[in-house]
């Protein structure tokens, strides 16, 4: 975390508070100038992780997380802003699809141990 905060250039976080003060979510951003999935532009913000407690959800908070990095990413010049989900977390893609992102393609990874 303190890598996080120590590089504001390259890492963005913002959390969510209700008007007693208790937060109740976060989101953690990136800028990436490494190739993107999907993606056309360099740099892009690259959305890390979002999280809004459940009693808190649908009442637009994660909405309005997303909407500061976007503005955080385009004050640095950012003409996209990016972000994966595994392709069996059907809720996740639904939150992003909710949230303004279009899917732009599927990947399988693969590897091969080498010795």
């Amino acid at each position: 975390m303190s890598l996080l905060i120590s590089n504001p250039g390259r890492y963005m976080q913002f959390i969510a508070y209700i008007p007693s003060r208790l937060a109740v979510g976060f989101v953690e951003a990136s800028l990436r100038s490494d190739y993107v999935n999907g993606t056309d532009s360099s740099p892009v913000a690259f959305l890390e992780g979002i999280y809004v407690a459940a009693e808190h959800r649908r009442q637009g908070i994660a909405a309005r997380l997303v909407d500061a990095v976007a503005a955080w990413a385009t004050s640095l010049g950012c003409r996209e802003f990016a972000s994966d989900a595994p392709l069996e977390n059907e809720l996740s893609q639904e939150v992003h699809k909710a949230l303004g992102f279009r899917e732009t393609e599927r990947v399988v990874f693969f590897r091969k141990v080498l010795r």
